[in-house]
């Protein structure tokens, strides 16, 4: 592989990281997809594709610690599921309002709001909505991780294969 495949390689994987902040791109699936590319292109072999197994189950992971820990997380903080739909839909109503920034602030201002219709108490919501945003913040954490683990497999890869 080319020095400059190996660049764009290791620039499409740089976007999916950043991609895990920015809700417009697919991040991990970025630093994936880069890393089946630089498998594939130059015909495989045992190392590549080992390579490419460890980002895959570390891709797995990532996705589903993105879902799983943020639930686990609002939910043993009180919070019911009921309430993270709302924040859901309240952040994909805001992103299209006020683009990038409006996904925060369209969750949390959907979070407490229900939280505030739920408990009927303005502390007790701005509590369980901390909670929650802490417990999306680790799930975010998480993701970045994987990202950052998996482009640092593919890198250890492309030095020793």
């Amino acid at each position: 592989m080319s020095g400059v495949e190996l660049l764009a390689v290791a620039l499409v994987m740089a976007v999916g990281v950043v991609g895990v902040l920015v809700p417009v791109l697919p991040g991990l699936l970025l630093v994936w997809g880069a890393g089946a590319w630089w498998t594939i292109a130059d015909g495989g072999g045992p190392g590549r594709w080992a390579v490419l197994a460890v980002m895959s189950a570390l891709f797995v992971a990532g996705t589903l610690a993105k879902y799983v820990l943020p639930g686990r997380a609002a939910s043993a903080s009180g919070a019911p599921i009921g309430t993270m739909l709302v924040g859901a839909v309240c952040a994909v109503v805001g992103f299209f309002v006020v683009p990038v920034v409006g996904l925060l602030v369209g969750g949390l201002a959907g979070i407490y709001l229900a939280e505030l219709a739920r408990l009927r108490d303005p502390v007790r919501a701005g509590a369980s909505t901390w909670a929650a945003t802490v417990a999306f913040g680790v799930g975010l954490l998480v993701e970045i991780c994987a990202g950052l683990a998996m482009a640092a497999v593919w890198g250890l890869g492309e030095l020793v294969t």
